[in-house]
Order: C-alpha cells, then sequence, then structure tokens
C-alpha cells in the first residue's frame, strides 16, 4: 500500500513550500522582460500563429471533416499539452544535477525537484486549456464532457512526474541523456498526433504510435474539446499508466538518491 500513497503524500506534506516556489519561479522566468507574465498568454497564440500559417497558408493542408477554423483548433488542441510535456521534460531531466546543492537539503527534499520542473512548465499550459475551452465555445463544440480536462490534466502531471522522477534518476549517472534531450523533443513533436489525426496513419503503425506517451494525452484533450465525446480509447489508457508510472518513478527515485550525492 506504501508504493501508491507515498508519492501523493509526498505532495501534501510539502504542497505550502512546492506552491511557494513554483510561483517564485513562474515569476521569476519572466522578471526583467517588458511584457512580464503576458508572455503566458503571447507564447502559446503566437506558437499557433506559426503553426496556422505554415499548414493552412502555406501548405493548405485541408482535411475533410475539419473546416479550416477546426483545423486549427485540432492543431490547438494537441499543441498546448504539447508545450507542457516538453518543457517539463527538457527542464525536469537535468534537474537533480542543476540542483546538487539541494541534494541533503531537509526543508526541500530532493524529491520535489524534478516535480517542481513540472509544475512549473505547467504554467503555459493552464493559460492555454483556458483559452481552448473559450475557442471551443466559441466554435459550438463545448459539451459537458470539456470538464473531462481537469482529469486528463491530472493524468498528465503524474504521468510527467513519474517520467521525471525516472529520467532525472538516470540522468545523475548518465549525463549524455540531457543533451539527447532535445532531439527525443522534436522526434515527439512529429510523431505526436497534432497536425493531423489518427486515421491519417497507416494502421500498422498506430500501435507504435500508441506507445507514444503524448498519443493518449492528446486524442483524450481533442476528444472532449473537438468532439465533444468521452474519450473512450485513450483516456482508460492514460488514468492506468500514469498511476503506475507515477508510483514507479517515485519508488525508483528514492532508492537511488542516497548515491546522487557520489555522482554529482
Amino acid at each position: 500500500m506504501k508504493f501508491w500513497t507515498e508519492p501523493y503524500l509526498l505532495f501534501y506534506r510539502f504542497r505550502e513550500i512546492l506552491s511557494q516556489t513554483v510561483y517564485r519561479d513562474i515569476r521569476g522566468r519572466y522578471a526583467g522582460s517588458t511584457l512580464g507574465l503576458a508572455w503566458l498568454v503571447l507564447y502559446p497564440v503566437l506558437l499557433l500563429g506559426v503553426y496556422a500559417i505554415v499548414y493552412v497558408v502555406i501548405l493548405r493542408v485541408r482535411l475533410p471533416q475539419f473546416s479550416s477554423t477546426e483545423y486549427i483548433f485540432l492543431i490547438f488542441c494537441g499543441l498546448i499539452p504539447f508545450l507542457g510535456f516538453s518543457e517539463g521534460l527538457g527542464s525536469g531531466v537535468p534537474s537533480v544535477v542543476a540542483n546538487a546543492s539541494l541534494i541533503r537539503n531537509t526543508m526541500f527534499p530532493i524529491d520535489l525537484i524534478p516535480v517542481k520542473a513540472v509544475l512549473v512548465a505547467q504554467s503555459t499550459q493552464v493559460v492555454g486549456m483556458v483559452l481552448l475551452v473559450a475557442a471551443s465555445a466559441a466554435l459550438g463544440k463545448l459539451t459537458p464532457w470539456v470538464l473531462l480536462i481537469v482529469p486528463i490534466w491530472i493524468c498528465q502531471i503524474l504521468l510527467t512526474c513519474g517520467l521525471m522522477w525516472i529520467l532525472s534518476t538516470l540522468n545523475v549517472f548518465f549525463r549524455d541523456l540531457q543533451t539527447f534531450i532535445p532531439i527525443v523533443i522534436l522526434a515527439l513533436m512529429l510523431i505526436s498526433p497534432i497536425q493531423y489525426t489518427v486515421d491519417m496513419v497507416p494502421s500498422q503503425l498506430r500501435p507504435l504510435m500508441a506507445m507514444n506517451p503524448l498519443f493518449h494525452i492528446i486524442i483524450s484533450y481533442q476528444s472532449v474539446l473537438l468532439e465533444g465525446v468521452f474519450p473512450t480509447q485513450t483516456f482508460p489508457v492514460l488514468l492506468v499508466v500514469s498511476v503506475i508510472v507515477f508510483s514507479l518513478g517515485h519508488r525508483l527515485f528514492t532508492r537511488l538518491k542516497t548515491t546522487f550525492s557520489d555522482h554529482v
């Protein structure tokens, strides 16, 4: 039982200091910039604008089941969770090595360093999700199933935290991993269903796509926001996998963290 409950109790026990440090890091990210926290809105909007120009205006991609506006919204439904995941991946993998001085800190346990990186990365996604819900309403796609974005988002956080516990641990012993991460992020962007639908993928390749953790996350968001239906094929898988990876990741991290000081 402890295997399943321990990581959640860790969150609860240090909830106040975790929330304070996440808030401080978010503010610090934009400190000194002219627009400040406005970049939380501008960044996803500008990135979406680039995607829209490339795929709709230049490449003139047309899907028979979607209008141009709906196709842009399809991209946005995949792009926003991808940003949240990729930012967490990029900052979470090297987080332990970058915070070596905190390894013996009893006030802020090293277990929460990768978690903090994941939560800080969610700031852009939270703002993006508000925009997604507003766009879904404007397009007349909003249904009661939109409420599922909250449990989908929680599953995404659990899955990402579990992966960051695993990958940040491996990075302590194999530093090449953090150098390899930008390539992984680029590959994930190309193989994730952001600018295309699952139906466009050859049937023999779909099982391989399903091994991508972002696949179930993105399809779940697209189902509730664009199609207005329950993501029958993806959400149950996402729920089970996220809980398992979260617990496994924490167990691996706690087992090996006593050896970190010998390698950083």
